[in-house]
């Protein structure tokens, strides 16, 4: 099949890009804002704006992608550099390693690659810890280049109803808010309020928000992350990544201190606010923040100091609703079922599918995915019970009694020779004989010797 010419292929980064310098075409901003905010010289920005003049949206594509470096070291001089490093130069700083390998072994490579060939290759060395510096941070220029986004869980009725999360977005260059209340702060709500401030506003270039789990994942990176040297992504921070909106992660809630005083602000005049109306729940609180909020911001936002909106429009071939879901690939067995959340579910339809995506969506369906195709499925509620199977040979220890003869036995009655030890049940009859003078017992040689004698024997 040929190829369509009318399809650019372009990174996330490249997309990004674009609207930015059609912004420098048009006048909008100036080639310094524009190098400011993509942080690239002001010349890249000439010279990328000149290239999508002359070719169109594919010039902002990057001509060298697919190809190595004209500068890159042969593989035998780096394997020889980092031999040596480990063995003759080990615990060698880059920039002295880089220095005895031009004096001793001739062999000259700047020290930043020798640095970056060390962290690629787990190669330690002795750094010298910087000294943290900390200072005022400027408002950003443009109104959606980057908003900060934050929960404050209080009790924001007083008592009147239970205690809830109020999520708040601030817009960093002109204060402007928007706000909804939630239950808890979690993935669904975090998603919900994006989902409302993108269709109000558009998609934001940048979010600062803080490292609560929700955002940033702490679970140990997987094989398949290692190897892609990149960290482990919550649900949110793959939602952003796949919208293409960069997350700032603020150490501190004090670096993040816009958003943080508005909640001040808020808890003081907002509540009060509720109290007059007598709002007690959730729902008559997002209906009031509706007419509340553009009077707040008519009062306390302040201009951008350069005009233009930076918020990115939706696409038209990306379903907000697909990207902002919880995901999760599921094995799909040899009798077409997926077990999902300690639930087992049938596919009815045929498909080739090894694995599959199992969607949770904000409104609370679920859909069984593959290749962006949703697949008909139903839940199999009663799972038929296994039969017992029972052992063949069932071994048992039994315990026998021991058998006691009864007093009337005959074996009682028995009286024992004096002249043997054993008296057997075969010696019954001997002994009634003897009573009877049928049977003389035995002696000994003595005895029989004089009973010969008398004429006895």
């Amino acid at each position: 099949m040929a190829k369509r010419k009318d399809i650019i292929k372009m990174s996330v980064k490249e997309l990004k890009r674009l609207p930015i310098i059609h912004k420098v075409i048009n006048g909008e901003i100036t080639q310094v804002e524009a190098s400011g905010i993509l942080t690239l010289c002001a010349r890249q920005i000439r010279r990328i704006k000149e290239r999508v003049i002359e070719e169109g949206d594919e010039g902002v594509t990057h001509r060298s992608r697919g190809h190595s470096s004209n500068r890159a070291k042969p593989e035998r001089i780096k394997s020889k550099v980092l031999h040596l490093c480990r063995t003759r130069y080990k615990g060698f700083n880059p920039t002295f390693a880089a220095e005895k390998l031009f004096e001793i072994d001739k062999i000259a490579i700047s020290d930043e690659t020798l640095r970056l060939w060390f962290t690629k290759n787990n190669i330690e060395y002795q750094t010298r810890r910087a000294r943290k510096h900390r200072k005022w941070r400027e408002r950003r220029h443009h109104f959606g280049e980057m908003v900060q986004v934050d929960g404050s869980h209080h009790d924001w009725f007083e008592g009147r109803g239970p205690e809830c999360v109020f999520m708040l977005y601030v817009d960093d260059a002109t204060s402007k808010r928007y706000a909804r209340f939630y239950d808890y702060e979690g993935t669904f709500p975090f998603m919900d309020s994006f989902k409302r401030y993108a269709k109000r506003y558009g998609l934001p270039h940048t979010i600062y928000i803080d490292k609560h789990s929700t955002y940033k994942s702490t679970a140990k990176p997987s094989i398949e992350d290692e190897l892609n040297n990149r960290e482990p992504l919550t649900q949110v921070g793959r939602a952003l990544e796949e919208l293409g909106v960069d997350v700032i992660f603020a150490d501190s809630a004090p670096a993040k201190g816009r958003v943080e005083r508005n909640f001040k602000t808020f808890q003081d005049r907002l509540i009060k606010e509720m109290r007059l109306r007598k709002i007690k729940n959730i729902a008559q609180a997002n209906s009031f923040l509706r007419h509340y909020l553009p009077g707040f911001d008519k009062r306390f936002s302040v201009e951008a100091i350069e005009k233009g909106d930076f918020h990115r429009s939706l696409p038209d071939n990306i379903d907000l609703n697909a990207v902002l879901c919880i995901k999760k690939d599921h094995p799909l067995r040899n009798d077409f079922t997926v077990a999902h959340d300690k639930k087992l579910y049938q596919i009815l339809e045929c498909t080739n599918a090894k694995k599959v995506t199992v969607e949770e969506r904000i409104n609370g369906r679920m859909l069984i995915v593959y290749k962006g195709k949703p697949l008909r499925y139903k839940e199999i509620t009663q799972r038929p019970k296994k039969k017992e199977k029972k052992p063949k040979y069932i071994f048992t220890m039994v315990r026998k009694e021991r058998y006691r003869l009864p007093k009337s036995h005959p074996y009682k009655s028995f009286k024992r020779s004096p002249y043997s030890r054993n008296y057997t049940y075969s010696q019954k009859e001997k002994g009634a004989q003897k009573e009877k003078g049928l049977l003389l017992p035995k002696t000994k040689k003595e005895d029989i010797s004089n009973l010969v004698k008398t004429g006895h024997f």
